[in-house]
């Protein structure tokens, strides 16, 4: 979750690296540092809360640096404070480190440096270790030096270092968590995410696993895990940083909410011939190839977890293969069935998510076939898949995912539809009414769209509840979990999702007339059980606000509110019924004048277990 930015070159490094640091605020943090080499020694500058915190504290300094390393911090080992935030480092500072990740046997290396040397600890964090350890190892080679540390540590990380007797360099390290190389003219940068480096360079190197890189203002030098040097094909950058800018919009999430249409036709339309037939981005997948398969797992966290669901119900009824929806952080901890016989699909809006790359490489040990949905091209989970399907929902920047939500679905309508064709569960008929009810959508989420304001009029109405309910069955179920993880992510309420049919198994026994329910019934075989559902909670004091199909006029009379979407087939709502959820999030942090683009305590990219 932690942000990183290192510059060496012939200007100022300072300005870049703050600079850096703002295009990384989108992944969250609680504080910021940076770290310079000045006059034989490293200057170290570093403040809780935001980056504009450490920039009036580095205001006055006469620093010019060429080179310097930064970072936004997210909690994990120590709470937000300045002692805690990065850059940290050793005994006299003739050494700085910053770190994304997390250093799992920190404490018996902690002791191991008290025991042995006397080193006295400033800080909480596991990162602090890092910087006396490669201390202790320093004889004028940081290289060597660096190197020598990571051999002593276990865990995830990104790590950048600089030394003061090396004021010409920055050694970088890769395990498990991204990190990229900007290719300069006169300059070069590293960082954990493409954004930090456009306004500077379009050309990059990944840094893949276990690789370690040298920077110098002329040179980028990467090494493998054994010390030889590796070519790496260079990367450009396509995509323009402006799109990260509100255009107007009071809030990006709003701004991404009504991209939302554009994602989707650009993901839809962009796999699809004259003739209907979908193309994977070039995946070949057989006839043969699909019928080995006995299992498919998708996995995914949060958000991608919740397009997992859909995903199932979709896939299982268009290709006729038994699906297991799993949540990564659990996956490789049950030990799952998996084989030369399974396809896993990871999930992830980032590529970067630490347990999903963690399930994905343990599924990858065991033979599985490896298919990525992902949104950030040259990510981690991208780079290690076998097959890569790219939503292409743009830049996201707001921490509450919405329109990488939407074009995942579509990814998982594609895929399912691929893969029930091409093995032939499903007719010609079938595959074409699906497709023609995909293409309608852009267009139907335009008008859900065009309804904010009736939307955000209901928002005002319920802003101050504290508990609110989602509730839905089949497709509407799954719906109903990303609704409600919209709602609590940005607006703090104490919300909760249910399958409806299972109300009376405990959680009716919590319905007063202090709640609201928010009942979705866009499935037509399940509407008239759903109606009943809505009548159970209604009976017990809950107001209601339901979410019906056009002409569905019967749930008026056991609901508060409604909110209409427009007519579709059963399998394809959930792409129109979660819009409506994401307006009322919205709507609803914003009456309680909540930080929506950066929620407390989250993060864009969950890149710790």
């Amino acid at each position: 979750m932690c942000g990183i930015v290192g510059y060496v070159g012939s200007e100022h490094a300072k300005e870049k690296i703050i600079d850096g640091l703002k295009r990384l605020e989108y992944r969250g943090y609680d504080s910021a540092g940076i770290a310079l080499p000045v006059n034989g020694k490293i200057e170290i500058r570093k403040h809780v809360g935001e980056i504009k915190n450490l920039e009036k504290i580095i205001g006055g300094d006469d620093y010019d640096a060429p080179v310097g390393i930064g970072h936004t911090r997210w909690a994990t080992h120590g709470a937000p404070s300045d002692i805690n935030a990065h850059p940290h480092g050793n005994q006299n500072n003739s050494v700085a480190v910053v770190h994304n990740g997390i250093i799992e046997n920190y404490q018996e290396i902690r002791e191991w440096l008290q025991r042995e040397y006397g080193v006295a600890f400033k800080s909480e964090t596991d990162s602090e270790v890092i910087a006396h350890l490669i201390g202790i190892y320093y004889d004028g080679d940081l290289l060597k030096a660096v190197n020598k540390a990571v051999e002593d540590m276990r865990g995830a990380y990104a790590i950048a270092v600089i030394a003061a007797d090396e004021p010409d360099k920055i050694v970088a390290v890769r395990k498990d968590a991204p990190l990229v190389a900007g290719i300069g003219k006169g300059f070069n940068l590293i960082a954990s995410d493409i954004p930090a480096l456009l306004k500077y360079v379009r050309e990059v190197y990944f840094i893949e696993n276990n690789e370690t890189v040298v920077l110098t203002k002329d040179n980028i030098d990467i090494y493998d895990e054994k010390g030889r040097k590796v070519k790496r094909e260079v990367f450009h950058v396509s995509w323009d940083a402006d799109a990260a800018e509100k255009e107007g919009y009071e809030h990006f999430m709003l701004k991404e909410i009504h991209e939302q249409p554009k994602g989707i036709q650009d993901t839809l339309f962009k796999r699809l011939a004259d003739d209907n037939s979908i193309n994977l981005d070039g995946i070949t997948m057989t006839k043969e190839d699909i019928e080995n398969f006995n299992k498919v797992y998708i996995v995914a966290c949060g958000t991608a977890y919740h397009a997992g669901l859909v995903g199932k119900m979709v896939i299982e009824k268009m290709a006729e293969i038994p699906v297991e929806t799993d949540i990564a952080s659990e996956f490789r901890y049950r030990d799952p069935f998996v084989d030369d016989k399974t396809l896993f699909i990871a999930i992830s809006q980032s590529g970067e998510t630490q347990d999903t790359l963690a399930a994905l490489r343990e599924a990858k040990a065991k033979g599985a076939r490896i298919m990525s949905v992902v949104n950030v091209v040259g990510s981690s989970v991208a780079r290690e898949s076998d097959d890569v399907f790219y939503t292409w929902a743009g830049p996201e920047i707001a921490v509450a995912s919405t329109k990488a939500y939407t074009t995942q679905l579509i990814c998982m309508y594609l895929i399912a539809l691929y893969m029930g064709k091409t093995k032939g569960a499903i007719d010609e008929d079938y595959y074409n009414l699906i497709i023609s009810e995909l293409k309608a959508l852009p267009d139907k989420v335009a008008a859900i769209l065009e309804k904010e304001k009736d939307i955000e009029k209901l928002a005002k109405k319920y802003y101050h509840k504290e508990h609110i309910f989602f509730i839905g069955r089949g497709l509407d179920s799954g719906v109903s979990y990303e609704g409600s993880l919209k709602l609590k992510e940005i607006s703090y309420i104490h919300s909760f999702a249910i399958a409806a049919g299972e109300l009376k198994h405990g959680t009716i026994a919590l319905m007063d007339p202090d709640t609201l329910v928010v009942a979705l019934a866009t499935q037509d075989f399940l509407y008239e059980k759903m109606v009943s559902n809505i009548v159970e909670v209604r009976s017990r004091g809950a107001r209601i606000v339901g979410i019906a199909k056009e002409g569905k006029n019967e749930i008026e009379k056991v609901s508060d509110e409604v909110i209409y979407v427009p007519q579709c087939i059963d399998e394809v709502t959930p792409v129109l019924a979660v819009v409506p959820l994401q307006l009322l999030a919205y709507f609803i942090a914003k009456e309680r004048e909540c930080n929506i683009d950066k929620p407390k305590n989250l993060a864009k990219s969950v890149t710790v277990e």
